[in-house]
């Protein structure tokens, strides 16, 4: 059978090792040229030159940004429940309260009918997830916010360079947060990106992330130490030089899988979109936990599951509400390898073994 094939893998080599040595040899560690050259980079390569600022986790990130376009206390933030808990979490952060919305059933994104229903006077903000690397309906939940005169923000964790309507993702919102944590398509070991509307959104997310100060002893607010040091950014560049090759071969991929899978659902791109396959989420409707340990045992093919526990559900929110595009995914989604690091043979026995346990279980 083989090794384990690993549903994720983070893809570090000597270049990014080499990086990391030259910050070292520099002695110049903290926050310093490194996470500006950083910010500047990824700015000019996925966001079309809007301004970032680098920060010490993709958590932090959306906390920040949050905090720097004025949500706070009495405020509600609209977002999804079927997503990993930063998310409403960063909303929380805050002082503000998540409001849960149900998602569209084909791209796993915010359902803009079902947030429509949910906006009440409070609303002070829409915060859509790009899950799984799909982006979300930014066109028809940016209208709506604009109608309701709320601002737009993006949950980008998933989805460095994905487009919709031949528009990067990043660029809609008031501010936008991509994660560089290890299993995300690219990384700086630990981190996040903010990409910002506004240079006095920029601004309050830097001053926010040094203590509230731009000048050492001069501390303008109340802030907090969410720097990225050098580095993790020294990592990130590099990471940012391979990114579009990765998606690449993510795509490959996953149209392979596509074309081959049997007796599953396979995810769809609705038109307008560019996928850049952070997770290939098939659905199985009958024991999908079953499925995923037959697969593992079996073949050898590992599988992973996000999310099996809506964020409404969890002890930290326990939410009584009725979402049932988000139930029934949570129950049925199985995400398979699709990460760059695959081989043709990795992928023939990603097919097999689904189709085997499909057909078994059928």
């Amino acid at each position: 059978m083989g090794a384990t094939i690993p549903a994720a893998k983070p893809l570090i080599g000597d270049d990014e090792r080499a990086a990391v040595d030259r910050v070292m040899r520099s002695g110049m560690i903290a926050q310093g040229p490194e996470v500006a050259a950083f910010e500047r980079e990824f700015a000019d390569a996925l966001v079309d030159g809007r301004d970032c600022v680098a920060v010490s986790s993709g958590t932090a990130g959306l906390h920040l940004g949050l905090l720097a376009a004025g949500i706070g206390p009495g405020d509600e933030v609209i977002v999804p429940s079927f997503t990993f808990a930063a998310t409403a979490n960063s909303v929380a952060l805050t002082g503000a309260t998540p409001v849960f919305a149900d998602i569209d059933p084909v791209t796993y994104c915010l359902d803009p009918q079902h947030v429509e229903s949910v906006v009440t006077s409070r609303t002070k903000g829409i915060m859509p997830v790009h899950l799984y690397g799909h982006p979300a309906d930014v066109t028809a939940l940016g209208a709506l916010a604009e109608r309701h005169g709320v601002q737009l923000f993006e949950d980008a964790a998933q989805a460095h360079g994905a487009r919709w309507q031949g528009r990067r993702v990043g660029t809609f919102g008031s501010f936008a947060m991509f994660s560089l944590y290890p299993t995300k398509n690219m990384t700086s070991g630990e981190g996040g990106m903010v990409s910002c509307a506004s240079p006095e959104l920029i601004r309050a997310v830097q001053l926010l992330r040094n203590q509230g100060m731009e000048r050492r002893y001069e501390n303008e607010v109340v802030g907090f130490n969410a720097r990225m040091t050098d580095l993790h950014a020294a990592i990130g560049r590099v990471q940012l030089g391979k990114v579009d090759a990765w998606t690449e071969t993510r795509r490959r991929n996953a149209r392979f899988l596509s074309e081959h899978l049997e007796g599953v659902g396979v995810p769809v791109v609705v038109d307008g979109a560019e996928h850049v396959w952070h997770q290939y989420t098939i659905r199985v409707e009958q024991d999908r936990d079953g499925f995923a340990a037959a697969l593992l045992s079996e073949h050898g093919v590992g599988s992973g599951v996000y999310y099996p526990v809506p964020n409404h559900e969890l002890p930290s929110f326990g939410l009584t509400i009725d979402l049932p595009e988000t139930r029934r995914a949570s129950q049925q989604v199985l995400s398979l390898p699709v990460h760059p690091a695959l081989s043709d043979e990795d992928l023939e026995r990603v097919v097999a073994g689904v189709n085997a346990v499909a057909k078994a279980g059928a």
